[in-house]
Order: C-alpha cells, then sequence, then structure tokens
C-alpha cells in the first residue's frame, strides 16, 4: 500500500482553484471503474466540490511521477480516496476507490476543522 506525506500547498491548492481540467487516458479512465464501481464523474466531483481534504505526496513505494491523494464526498455521499498527477496543468487521475475508514475519520476530522 503506498504512503503518502501531507504538504500543506495541495490544501491551498485545492481551495484556490476555480476550474480543474482533467486528462483521463485510456486505461485509467475505466481501471477505476471496473476494479471498484468508481465513474470518471464521480473522480472528478472530489475535485470540483471544493471539499477534498489532502492526503499529500507519495513517498512510498517511490515512482517516476510525483503522485498526490486526496480524499473527499461525491454528490451521492461517497467518500472516495483519489490518487492523481499534474500533467501540463491538469489532473491525471491513476486511481479511485472508496476510502477505507481510516481515510475516511481523515476527511471526516477535516470536514469538522472547515466547518469551524
Amino acid at each position: 500500500m503506498a504512503k503518502f506525506k501531507f504538504v500543506e500547498w495541495i490544501l491551498l491548492w485545492l481551495q484556490e482553484t476555480a476550474h480543474f481540467d482533467f486528462d483521463w487516458d485510456t486505461g485509467n479512465s475505466t481501471k477505476s471503474s471496473s476494479k471498484h464501481s468508481v465513474s470518471t464523474i464521480e473522480t472528478e466531483e472530489i475535485f470540483l466540490l471544493g471539499q477534498a481534504a489532502p492526503l499529500g505526496v507519495q513517498i512510498a513505494p517511490e515512482v517516476p511521477e510525483e503522485r498526490l491523494a486526496i480524499v473527499g464526498e461525491t454528490l451521492s455521499g461517497r467518500v472516495l480516496h483519489v490518487v492523481f498527477t499534474m500533467r501540463d496543468g491538469k489532473v491525471r487521475p491513476i486511481s479511485a476507490r472508496p476510502a477505507h475508514k481510516k481515510e475516511k475519520e481523515v476527511y471526516e476530522a477535516f470536514k469538522r476543522e472547515i466547518s469551524k
């Protein structure tokens, strides 16, 4: 399982970005749907709804391209874990799946904090 290190810039980027462009490759556009029943629309909702909690930058295992992770809620209330990279200013999702218990706890704590 991948490990992530929190970095504050991801939080600022998520909060300050008004518009996200997405870059889906053929494999990644169907992988999350077939493996985890998560659609591309749900994955994009995590960014567009503006309440995603950053998990950070992937530190293990090492990968050649910087990978980032967030956890957030879809319009239907599903809490998802999304791993992505940035290419040419666009969000390139790598995977999306239902969040695990600890990731949901991180997200719930984040929601409580921002609602204060």
